[in-house]
């Protein structure tokens, strides 16, 4: 039997959906990704952008047919909470990292550090650090900084839509920030120490949003874990239509098969532009597809799920 064959035999049968985990402090998103394949019994589990592992807050992670969906759902704002030290430079730019140098004289007052902050807003270019999983020649750039290197990296434009000071209490800036995905707070707060003359790294890091998945959807993993015991965990699962934030278009059953066959169906408004992207559902209100409008008033499939529950 093929190695394929022997993981499709031990995968679970379930719904599809989206888990919001609160992700702890001290562990990898990989990590995170890894506990939910055990407690939900599949290997299909896929996570919507990662935390450090000194992050904690919202880690979106994608279930058995939703992953299919992850394109779809995986970019958007960012929102986070967190404190950048000031005073002291780290070589990962956050608390886990060694000191490389300590700022001896007097540190900024309020309203330089506001000046600063105010600086980042909108596009801008940002390196990104060497203890993170960019890839240089396929390899995780982390792997070469743990090996001591620094090699080049290009820098890339993220957006900046709000970063808001809430709290100085030196050496400790508290911030609010929304901002494009692929941005890195740490780099910001590298860059902040670097304009203020003092050196900075980032103490503390909570995601309060990711996408359409907010703070207040989240469950902690001690909770999901207990609930895999007893058998409730799938209850948590975000249905995937509920995520796409795309209108729905409903399908009779013979155009739900035709579309799970790869085909096009008729679009019900012949005012839908080209490009235009719809959730089909099918008679039995299942996600069949996610559809696209094209020239001649047609649906085209983008991504089909398979048969199966996604409640």
């Amino acid at each position: 039997m093929s190695r394929r064959a022997r993981r499709a035999r031990n995968e679970r049968p379930g719904p599809a959906g989206f888990l919001v985990v609160d992700k702890p402090a001290g562990c990898t998103s990989h990590d995170v990704v890894d506990a939910a394949r055990r407690w939900l019994g599949t290997r299909r589990v896929g996570h919507l952008g990662t935390l450090d592992p000194l992050a904690t807050g919202v880690l979106p992670l994608a279930v058995r047919e939703a992953t299919k969906l992850v394109p779809f759902v995986e970019g958007g704002t960012k929102s986070y909470e967190g404190a950048i030290r000031l005073g002291t430079d780290t070589d990962s730019m956050d608390a886990d990292g060694a000191v490389v140098r300590r700022h001896e004289g007097p540190l900024p007052d309020e309203a330089a550090v506001l000046e600063a902050l105010t600086g980042f807003l909108g596009e801008i270019e940002q390196v990104p650090p060497m203890y993170s999983a960019v890839k240089r020649g396929g390899v995780p750039l982390y792997r070469l900084a743990r090996q001591g290197k620094q090699v080049e990296r290009d820098p890339k434009r993220v957006r900046i839509d709000r970063i808001e000071l809430l709290k100085y209490a030196p050496p400790d800036v508290e911030i609010a920030v929304d901002c494009s995905a692929g941005t890195y707070v740490r780099a910001l707060a590298s860059v902040l120490g670097e304009r203020l003359g003092c050196g900075a790294h980032l103490a503390r890091l909570r995601r309060t949003r990711s996408g359409p998945f907010g703070a207040e959807q989240t469950v902690a993993a001690s909770v999901l874990e207990r609930e895999a015991e007893q058998g409730t965990l799938e209850g948590r699962l975000v249905p995937p239509v509920n995520v796409l934030g795309l209108p729905v278009v409903r399908l009779s059953g013979e155009a739900a098969q035709r579309v799970r066959h790869g085909g096009d169906v008729e679009a019900p408004d012949a005012s839908l532009a080209p490009g235009s992207k719809l959730a089909a559902l099918g008679p039995g209100g299942e996600l069949v597809a996610v559809l696209e409008a094209t020239p001649g008033r047609r649906l085209h499939p983008l991504r089909v799920l398979a048969v199966g529950r996604q409640d």
